[in-house]
């Protein structure tokens, strides 16, 4: 079962000591899901940052108090970024400028982040607008959304200077005092790493592995035809054959928590229950990616989960279809229809 032993959060600009010289740290999102987790293990020089938050001015003031603080005026010496959503490497950059400090991600997620910080676009491309029509979006969010500038990870991100060290499946690091494994999982993000103590029972998951919630599994305008569904499965597989009930995982958001074998079944049935549903309804009558959100979500989805509820439809679509247990039988509107 899942366990977690703090109850509560750190409080902003505090710390809450989850180990010997691992410190758990919290920095506020401007949305649904309002925080992120990151984590400071203690240097013989200063500190290794495990994630960052976004850029923001509100981010950088809550840094310096951190680092006044908690962290007792010593340098961040490495940042780790798990992968490349704004969330955990918006302030990756703003260390390598102040500190000097090094940067740890995978070579995808790095190329990935990087990409994205240049890429600034003020309206919504043609890919995007096509995609959003074919997924099922209504018209009128349709047309709204083709005047509007979207979120650029530039909003968020500071911009990352040239030069990281890349993290790779198997390989064990050091860092914080102790030997860690690095176990990439897919799905959520292309080579998500997470690190499994050799010395003790931590596990640092990101947002691979939480405890209450499951990362958002989408499918983009940049690769279509994806199947995050198929690579978080079979990612949980993996990752399930490393874990012992007595980890203590650090996730990207939520409660540290232990009982990661129960949580990694439990991810796994919820996805495939899912699938289960959307298979049968869709067998009674063909629907688009947006009509399937009763289905998948079982609740009412509002505007501003509305575009994680889209990409994460299209996935378990993509993967029913290379599955052979669906396929476009029409459209609607410009929308494909599915059926079995």
């Amino acid at each position: 079962m899942i366990r977690t032993p703090h109850g509560e959060p750190p409080a902003e600009g505090a710390a809450i000591r989850v180990a010997p010289g691992v410190l758990w740290l919290r920095l506020p999102l401007p949305m649904k899901l309002d925080h992120v987790n990151v984590y400071a293990l203690e240097e013989d020089d200063g500190w290794t940052v495990v994630d960052t938050g976004f850029d923001s001015l509100r981010g950088r003031a809550i840094w310096e108090g951190l680092r006044a603080g908690p962290l007792a005026g010593k340098p961040v010496v490495r940042v780790i970024g798990t992968h490349h959503h704004p969330d955990h490497i918006g302030l990756a950059g703003w260390f390598m400028d102040r500190d000097g400090a090094d940067l740890w991600m995978s070579r995808t997620a790095w190329l990935m982040a990087r990409m994205l910080v240049l890429d600034v676009q003020d309206r919504a491309s043609p890919q995007a607008l096509d995609f959003w029509r074919r997924a099922g979006m209504p018209p009128e969010m349709l047309e709204r959304r083709a005047t509007e500038r979207p979120f650029n990870f530039a909003d968020v991100v500071h911009p990352l200077p040239l030069g990281f060290t890349r993290l790779t499946e198997g390989q064990e690091v050091t860092f914080g005092r102790r030997r860690w494994r690095v176990a990439m999982g897919h799905g959520h993000a292309p080579c998500h790493a997470t690190f499994w103590s050799q010395d003790d029972n931590l596990v640092i998951g990101g947002d691979q592995l939480l405890p209450s919630i499951s990362p958002n599994l989408g499918v983009y305008p940049t690769e279509p035809l994806a199947d995050p569904v198929g690579e978080w499965l079979d990612s949980c597989a993996r990752l399930r054959a490393l874990s012992r009930d007595d980890h203590l995982v650090l996730p990207g958001h939520k409660l540290p928590f232990t009982g990661l074998p129960f949580r990694l079944d439990q991810l796994t049935l919820n996805h495939r229950t899912a699938l289960d549903r959307l298979a049968e309804a869709l067998a009674v009558a063909p629907r688009h990616a947006v009509g399937c959100f009763d289905i998948l979500f079982k609740r009412r989805i509002g505007e501003a989960e509305f575009g994680l509820a889209l990409v994460e439809a299209v996935a378990h679509l993509n993967h029913l279809h290379r599955a052979g247990v669906i396929r476009p039988v029409g459209e609607s509107g410009g929308a494909v229809l599915w059926g079995a």
